[in-house]
Formats: C-alpha cells, structure tokens, sequence
C-alpha cells in the first residue's frame, strides 16, 4: 500500500525574529544581521501595549524579523539546525507541530563570520510545519478549520524533523 500525499510533513516557512528592545542603532544592526544571514528583506516589528516600567508605548519598533519560504527555508534551517548541534527539546515544540529555537550567537551559524560593524547578537528561530490541505484554513471563500485527524501532533512533527533534518530531541535543553 503506497503513502498517503495527503499526509506528507512539509516545512511551510522559517521565521527569524531579533528583539532589541528599543529602537535605534541596536534595531539597525539587528536588520543587517538578518539581510546578512538570509538575504532576505527584514520587517521590523511594533510593540502593541504600553509597559512603563519597560519604557514602552505602542507602535514603538522594538524587533525586526524576516520570513523565508520554499526551498531556501528548507536550506536556511539545516544551517541553523546546524549551530545548535541538531538537537532541540521536546518541549520546544508544540501541540500543533510548530517548533522554535534560539541561537546565542550568530557566529555558531556554519558560513557565518564575524561582522565588526553588527557586533554580537543571538536571534530566534520558529519553524512552521504544514500539510497538503492546510490552505483551507487560510482562503478568503469558505475557510474551514483543518479536521483534527489531519492536523500535525506534536510526535509526528519529532518523528518529521528526525528523518528529515537529522534534529536529536531529548528531556531537557
């Protein structure tokens, strides 16, 4: 009996996100630090609440993140699996198969060298996983909730990255 193509795992975007905190030179560095990993175009990111305490208001941009898409994620992850050792705790991921990691420092990513004018910085790492049929859940006419027997548990998604990328999952990390 063959496979089911419904029922293949596939990596549906990998989203590098860098918080600073504050707006300003940090926030620069942190968006050439991204162009300079993916060579992709970052967006920066507002806050939403006002913390006082934090000295932050709304619509403060605080972070910037990029996405990437298609095979060049797929690529892109690999290398970034590969400077936290392939390994990631189970409890990194979540019931719906998504997963994220963070990287300490960016000179750990394998082709990445030390840039003077970004200085030190660690970023986050979530990864999205998705299957054939997920669309519904996203297009404007007649948008449905996908079925809980085709959603992506939390073991199937270990077993995915296992195969695929080679990820060691333990306990703790």
């Amino acid at each position: 009996m063959k496979d089911n193509l419904m029922r293949n795992i596939k990596i549906e975007k990998v989203t590098i996100n860098i918080g600073v905190g504050e707006p300003g030179e940090k926030l620069e560095k942190a968006i050439k630090l991204l162009n300079y990993i993916t060579k992709g175009k970052p967006v920066r990111t507002k806050t939403q609440k006002r913390i006082p305490d934090w000295g932050l208001r709304p619509n403060l941009e605080v972070a910037c993140k990029v996405t990437i898409r298609g095979k060049k994620a797929v690529e892109l992850l690999k290398n970034l699996l590969k400077a936290i050792d392939n390994k990631v705790s189970e409890r990194k991921f979540d019931k719906e198969g998504n997963f994220g990691f963070g990287i300490s420092e960016y000179i750990d990513i394998p082709g990445v060298d030390y840039k003077p004018d970004i200085g030190m910085s660690g970023l986050e790492v979530s990864v999205t996983l998705i299957r054939a049929g997920f669309r519904i859940k996203k297009r404007k006419i007649q948008s449905r909730k996908v079925p809980a027997s085709h959603r992506i548990t939390k073991e199937e998604a270990i077993k995915f990255m296992e195969k695929e990328f080679g990820l060691v999952t333990g306990g703790e990390k």
